[in-house]
Formats: C-alpha cells, structure tokens, sequence
C-alpha cells in the first residue's frame, strides 16, 4: 500500500483520525451522521434531566405531539417548548425509565414507565417518535 489513496493515514487503532476522512495530508470532516435511536436517546436523557434547552434540540421547528387517535397536542417547536416548560416546573422529580425501545427505519417505539414524584404513582405510555434530518418532526402518544 502506498499511502495515496483515499483512507491513507487511517489505520487500525489511530483514534487520530477516527471518524474522519483522509484526503492529501489531514483529515476533513465527514458529516455527522445521527441515527434516529441516537436522536430519541439524546432527547430522551435531555427530558429525564429536565434540560429544556437540550431537550428542544431535538426537535424540528415544524413539529408536532399527537394522540395516538390524530390529535394534534402541540403543534411546533415554541408549543412543545412551552408544554414541557410548564410539566417541569410542574413536576420538577418527574422521570421517564424506558421500558423497551424499537426501531423501524425512521421510526423509534418506545415504551416507558413515568413517575411524577419518586415513590409516586407510575403510568404508560407508548411514544412514537417519527425522524428526519435527524430532528424529531412527530411523536404520537399512545396511553
């Protein structure tokens, strides 16, 4: 091999350039590419901790929460931002644990356990989660 061609300088165990192309002399950026589980597991964390801003980041502008039925709950980013403000404030201790989780090309099923207040009361619920461009754009809720 003479260390031309495209994947020159990246070998087995070289962290230095994991995750990075080689072309000419150093690495160049390959795009980011984000999974769905990736996504929903990011928003996921970001709603247990209860970080609004981190949590928004996984949402398109355009987005939409839905009953399981059709029902439009929260229709765009500042509804969503606005909905899950309030259910913080609200419910400062309030925790999700994910039950099961299954994915379908852009779609993530999860199935999850929420408790309002340790000790508290648990319900069900079934999110839906639909993805593109890696930016959650639908979750239908089914409880």
């Amino acid at each position: 091999m003479d260390g031309q061609g495209p994947h020159a300088g990246r070998r087995l165990g070289d962290h230095r350039v994991a995750g990075h192309r080689v072309r000419g002399g150093g690495p160049v950026s390959a795009p980011a590419c984000i999974s769905p589980f990736d996504v929903v597991d990011g928003q996921f964390e970001a709603y247990n901790s209860q970080n609004l801003s981190a949590f928004m980041t996984f949402y398109a502008d355009d987005a939409v929460l839905a009953d399981f039925n059709g029902a439009i709950t929260a229709n765009g980013a500042e509804a969503i931002r606005a909905r899950h403000e309030k259910l913080f404030a609200d419910f400062p201790q309030n925790k999700a644990e994910l039950m099961a989780r299954v994915i379908i090309g852009s779609r993530v099923i999860d199935h999850e356990r929420v408790a309002r207040v340790p000790g508290g009361d648990t319900f069900e619920v079934a999110a839906i989660y639909t993805i593109s461009d890696a930016k959650i754009v639908r979750v239908d809720f089914v409880k």
